[in-house]
């Protein structure tokens, strides 16, 4: 099948054959007619599959009849990043280039006043982040009462994000008879709630959700015993030993971004770092950069793992476990892209093994062991399904490069769950922990150092002396135990 055969227009048709694009992906080729035909789509498809033409391609030809009212888009697409959302622009303009269709970006980091002259002028398509949309809406700068076609992105990412109450406010602005177009790399549950308050009859589209954007990559994971100096330095090898074209180190903390990053540079790496407290002016230059190869080595949080389309990156290191198994697929979905391979590396701690099982569950397989040479291997603690963690002899080692070392990370999904162990206290600060059930028991309160010495002072104290603390304790007072000195003053004395 080609584009000719999904209905588009010449025009369209023109643009994608200049952009050099062939043959639809099968998102592209299930999802294109259906909304040529004005119905709502419910689609699950991975980042990486070609997911932004299944909409932004229709809605081209959609949206080329008609024009524009002042402050009243015709169209929005709801993103949860900056990044995604800028992508969305480019493809825009590289599609619709043969269309006279505006289009405004309003996204965080960028001037209120150029977004609002965009809006004064009237938008065919609006793209914009929830936060920055609100904000317009809360100003008088913008109603969405004419829009006829709605398109959430990455509805996901924005349930993880905390979006959605804002995503639930802005569909309750616009008119309940247009176009829904929403899509979703999985689809749990509450994300099935939301599609169906949003859509209408809606036609769903799945394309191979669980793992299709690592089927090119090879997975390799090594636990690493020590400080984080130890994985550091292990991080080191690993790139050393890797013939590398341009890769991504994922962290999950931005703190640590910037500081491996900085460590990295000490020794005349070639890198930059992508967070989310970035400027958007920076956070676009850096892209470009390391799009033109001027960078090799792009340090990141997770906001750079879905659905920015990095097609020539070669490797991708997790410098920490993602906590989350859905942040691993879509963490390692940066390489390995358009059918090229790709080669992803996680460095792990003993206390990682929880992550690791869950991950090794999520992608239905286990992951290569690996080892690097000058760093001490350490055997994942055995809790939440990795018993017999405790791995054997090594092989020797091969001169800094990653080593396969043909053994396998144990993933046992036949064994009851053990407790899980004790965590370190950084590590419990950043990781959500399930709450406990409640009881009708009133709840232990940990008492303090000082409070303890308080009480073993109390005891050690005559029992008449107790007994009269008690009897003051019965008598109630409105202010408290406690009258002040003024008080306890005779008549006219100072």
């Amino acid at each position: 099948m080609t584009f000719e055969d999904l209905g588009l227009g010449p025009e369209v048709l023109k643009a994608v054959d200049e952009a050099g694009y062939e043959t639809p992906t099968p998102i592209q080729e299930q999802a294109i007619p259906i909304v040529l035909m004005g119905r709502d789509v419910l689609g699950c498809a991975q980042t990486g599959t070609g997911k932004t033409a299944s909409f932004t391609l229709p809605m081209i030809d959609i949206l080329a009849a008609g024009r524009a009212r002042a402050r009243m888009p015709r169209s929005l697409i709801l993103t949860p990043t900056r990044e995604l959302a800028t992508q969305i622009a480019e493809n825009f303009k590289t599609y619709g280039k043969y269309h006279k269709l505006s289009m405004a970006l309003l996204i965080g980091g960028v001037s209120f006043d150029d977004q609002n002259s965009k809006l004064d002028r009237g938008v065919d398509v609006l793209i914009a982040t929830p936060g920055r949309l609100l904000d317009h809406f809360g100003r008088g700068g913008i109603l969405l009462t004419d829009i006829k076609i709605l398109v959430i992105d990455e509805a996901d990412r924005m349930m993880d994000m905390g979006f959605i109450p804002d995503v639930e406010r802005i569909v309750g602005l616009m008119p309940p008879l247009r176009q829904t177009l929403f899509f979703s790399a999985t689809m749990p549950p509450e994300i099935r709630r939301i599609a169906d308050a949003f859509l209408m009859n809606p036609k769903e589209i799945t394309i191979s959700p669980d793992i299709s954007a690592a089927e090119t990559v090879e997975h390799f994971i090594t636990v690493v015993e020590g400080r984080a100096s130890a994985k550091s330095e292990a991080l080191r090898n690993l790139i050393r030993g890797e013939d590398i074209l341009n890769a991504i180190i994922f962290c999950n903390r931005k703190k640590d971004v910037d500081s491996l990053e900085r460590s990295l540079r000490k020794d005349n790496f070639s890198t930059a770092t992508l967070h989310g407290d970035m400027s958007q002016p920076a956070r676009l230059e850096t892209l470009e950069k390391f799009r033109g190869g001027s960078i090799q080595l792009l340090v990141a949080s997770d906001v750079a793992a879905r659905g920015l389309d990095l097609p020539k990156v070669s490797h991708v290191f997790n410098f920490d476990v993602p906590m989350h198994a859905e942040d691993y697929v879509h963490r390692i979905g940066r390489t390995g892209r358009a059918g090229r391979s790709g080669r992803a590396f996680t460095l792990a701690t003993p206390e990682d093994g929880k992550y690791l099982a869950a991950v090794e569950r999520f992608i239905g397989k286990t992951i290569t062991r690996f080892e690097i040479e000058g760093v001490k291997e350490g055997t994942l603690e055995e809790s939440d399904e990795r018993r017999g963690g405790r791995r054997g002899r090594r092989s020797p080692p091969s001169r800094g490069k990653a080593k396969p070392s043909g053994k396998k990370s144990a993933s046992s999904t036949e064994e009851t769950p053990a407790p899980a162990p004790e965590q370190k206290s950084e590590q419990k600060q950043d990781t959500p922990q399930p709450q406990e059930a409640a009881s009708d028991r009133p709840k232990r309160r940990t008492r303090k150092p000082r409070e303890r010495a308080a009480e073993s002072k109390a005891e050690s104290k005559p029992k008449a002396a107790q007994n009269e603390s008690r009897e003051k304790a019965d008598v109630i007072v409105g202010m408290g135990d406690h009258m002040p000195a003024f008080m306890q003053r005779s008549p006219g004395k100072k």
